[in-house]
């Protein structure tokens, strides 16, 4: 019998603090895990701040955090640091994993796959690269991904560049990756689209993908 998609809602946030956004992720796990809310995909963007997960190795911040431009917030994600800012795109998915597949690198993998289906829809060619979490263009990262998982609900997600200013990542080394190159949907295809719109067309591409893992 073929499997169906369990009901995900979608929440537009729209711009909001890095802390208030852990705080609502945090609340949405609960009530996940607690089964009082279904499946839901949060999608906002972040005031401009820098992220790193709770490592000793906090060598890719490169500068003590006064010396950053934007405060520096220790999470409970993977990785090394990151940016986010107007104009990217941030996606937490609070899924109960067991409807799906207990299987993190599946679901690493279904969120590239995912934010790759979206570039298509912008005529831009992006790919995996071997060994690496996220999604490039050639040899510019156009997407972050770090999750965490708390008795199998999701949180964290993943960051995807739509237009907006960069060269705050030249102040780290953007995920551990030296000499990485930051690009953009704007910069990779010209158009122009804002990041509320272009998380429909991630919301579906996601869905899609759950259906695919489902079926694995």
């Amino acid at each position: 019998m073929e499997k169906s998609l369990p009901v995900i809602e979608e929440k537009w946030l729209g711009r909001i603090s890095y802390s208030k956004a852990l705080e609502i992720q945090n609340r949405f796990v609960k009530d996940r895990l607690d089964n009082k809310i279904k499946d839901t995909l949060l999608l906002l963007e972040h005031e401009p701040v820098y992220t790193i997960g709770r490592t000793r190795d906090k060598s890719s911040l490169q500068k003590k955090g006064s010396d950053l431009p934007y405060p520096v917030f220790e999470t409970n994600r993977g990785g090394q640091a990151t940016y986010h800012g107007p104009g990217q795109l941030i996606g937490y998915p609070i899924l109960n994993l067991r409807l799906y597949k207990k299987d993190l690198h599946l679901y690493l993998r279904s969120l590239e796959n995912s934010l790759i289906d979206a570039c298509k829809q912008f005529s831009i060619k992006a790919t995996t690269r071997k060994g690496l979490t996220g999604v490039w263009c050639s040899n510019r990262k156009i997407a972050s991904i770090g999750v965490g998982v708390r008795h199998w609900i999701s949180m964290h997600g993943f960051a995807i560049n739509i237009s907006g200013d960069l060269s705050p990542f030249k102040e780290i080394i953007p995920c551990g990756i030296s000499d990485v190159e930051m690009t953009s949907i704007h910069h990779e295809s010209g158009n122009k689209i804002s990041v509320e719109d272009f998380s429909k067309i991630v919301s579906k591409s996601i869905k899609n993908e759950l259906l695919i893992l489902l079926s694995k």
